[in-house]
């Protein structure tokens, strides 16, 4: 194993925790499990969040997540995974830079003055989270002021695999297209989440120019039930979806699309593999495991396991941090 390995490219958000009450839900109309961005309501939410709970910091950002989780599971060589995205030139940024630097991910981040650095609450119930994300500076990566960049682009070639949530489909459809078409052109994986209900309703269009160049598609049961519904797929069953996603066109004929649904403590279906099993007591936080369970996976794939040892490790990942605050993990796996 080399550096730079595996790729992402995302938004980078500061993860700003905190166990929360029904009333604070309900005050700005979130469900206890969702994922939003935030609007208008949500601009007082922030502020209050910090004033009246104890809150975490945690570098977050779903893409970035994964790939701190992927270095973590390999350890050695240090910055196997690049990252790419944008924040702000303030406190925010800075503390993400650190973050970043103490993960070992090689983060090459787009700095601009305009946006602050981007912030996710994480408003916490039970084990239920409710994410309210307010991209900021995340929404102003360009294309052409940093992808294109000689330097970074020699990071993108480097790469054998590459993982982009679909958050960033509201983003800059342009940038990952290009790291796709790359990815296709080259016979290097090319993995994308469904990420949140949202996605597949409201940028649809952006999601299926990228389909075609999608090796392996990563989603929960809630985000396959959308995509399938808005696909008109006529089938509520997961893995009738997982197979009808699968058949999708394909640009890559070299390689046959893997799909991986998960569906919480239920089993993944991909073939279909059992979960780890937890005591509901030793559940801390859910916030995270989807991130948890990509990174486990990326890190087996970047090494060229068989797809059993992927999920596995995907498994072992978000079975360790549901039982932690945020996307955390203690200092060494203990993977077999």
């Amino acid at each position: 194993l080399t550096p730079n390995l595996l790729f992402g490219m995302g938004n980078p958000l500061l993860d700003i925790c905190a166990v929360v009450d029904k009333d604070f839900l309900d005050k700005y109309s979130l469900k206890p499990n969702d994922q939003i961005l935030a609007d208008d309501k949500h601009k007082a939410l922030f502020d209050e969040l910090v004033k009246k709970f104890k809150v975490e910091y945690h570098a977050g950002g779903a893409t970035q997540n994964s790939i701190k989780i992927a270095q973590w599971m390999i350890q050695e060589p240090h910055n196997i995974g690049t990252f790419f995205g944008c924040i702000g030139k303030d406190n925010f940024g800075k503390i993400l830079k650190e973050k970043a630097q103490e993960a070992h991910v090689d983060a090459h981040y787009y700095e601009q003055d305009e946006e602050p650095t981007g912030t996710c609450a994480a408003c916490i119930t039970g084990d239920n989270r409710s994410l309210v994300a307010n991209l900021a500076a995340a929404n102003c990566y360009k294309r052409d002021k940093h992808l294109d960049l000689e330097e970074n682009w020699k990071l993108v070639e480097k790469a054998k695999v590459y993982y982009i949530a679909g958050f960033f489909l509201t983003v800059s459809v342009e940038s990952i297209l290009k790291v796709a078409k790359h990815a296709s052109e080259t016979n290097k994986l090319f993995c994308l989440n469904l990420s949140a209900p949202f996605i597949s309703q409201f940028f649809k269009d952006n999601l299926m120019q990228v389909m075609p160049y999608v090796d392996v598609l990563f989603g929960n049961e809630t985000e396959a039930a959308t995509f399938a519904k808005e696909q008109e797929f006529e089938t509520k069953d997961i893995k009738e979806i997982a197979k009808k996603a699968q058949a999708l066109p394909k640009v890559n004929k070299k390689r046959e699309r893997i799909v991986v649904f998960t569906q919480g403590k239920d089993e993944t279906t991909v073939e279909t593999f059992p979960v780890l099993k937890i005591d509901p007591k030793d559940i801390v936080d859910t916030n995270g495991a989807g991130d948890a369970f990509v990174g486990g996976f990326l890190s087996q794939l970047v090494q060229e396991k068989p797809l059993d040892h992927c999920v596995k490790a995907a498994h072992y990942a978000a079975y360790v941090v549901i039982q932690r605050a945020g996307c955390n993990f203690p200092e060494k796996p203990d993977f077999k």
